[in-house]
């Protein structure tokens, strides 16, 4: 594909780009990265238990895409395959610490709750989403805010389309349960 300068690298679909990248252009996986970045970080963030591990997980995850773009067959959608690549990440991340196990149980026995305050419901929704287990978490995250199918999710966890569905499930009711409580408390003020 040769090298591309900069206003048409822009041009280029995602695929092309990956396939750029592979062909020896030095600038199309950063273009890549950059047009996904955002993204990719805020499902990163809402992944792991922390920005610091949200940040890590997400450049071992662009490491490991960088270095594996020769595999990607182009049976599914790059953002696709990076986002998978991401949650992946975020998963090896939190198995290998586990502090995050005993920050998360103690976070459900002591929910964080600031009475004083009205509290943006983004901002209760996260801590919500937070308190999921990983699992659910990005089965809900990728077909709820992210917006894939769930065909596309399932292929992206590498589990079955009942599992995704499942996932789905539990975690919207964890999270409306989490919301009553919130509107609860916000109402006993």
């Amino acid at each position: 594909m040769g090298t591309f300068d900069g206003r048409a690298r822009h041009d280029l679909s995602d695929a092309d780009l990956l396939a750029a990248h592979v062909a020896g252009d030095r600038y199309a996986f950063e273009a890549l990265f950059y047009r996904h970045h955002r993204q990719l970080y805020r499902l990163a963030q809402l992944t792991s238990r922390n920005p610091e591990d949200a940040d890590d997980a997400l450049q071992d995850a662009m490491l490991s895409a960088h270095r594996r773009a020769r595999t990607f067959r182009y049976d599914c959608a790059v953002s696709s395959w990076l986002y998978r690549i991401v949650v992946n990440a975020c998963l090896d991340r939190l198995r290998r610490n586990k502090s995050h196990v005993a920050s998360a149980v103690l976070s459900d026995a002591f929910p964080v709750v600031d009475p004083t305050a009205v509290v943006d419901t983004a901002i209760v929704v996260e801590h919500a989403l937070m308190r999921l287990p990983v699992e659910q978490r990005a089965a809900v995250v990728a077909v709820d805010m992210q917006g894939y199918s769930v065909a596309e999710t399932a292929d992206m966890l590498g589990v079955p389309e009942g599992t995704v569905k499942s996932r789905c499930a539990r975690a919207r009711s964890k999270l409306a349960d989490a919301l009553d409580y919130f509107d609860s408390r916000a109402g006993a003020r």
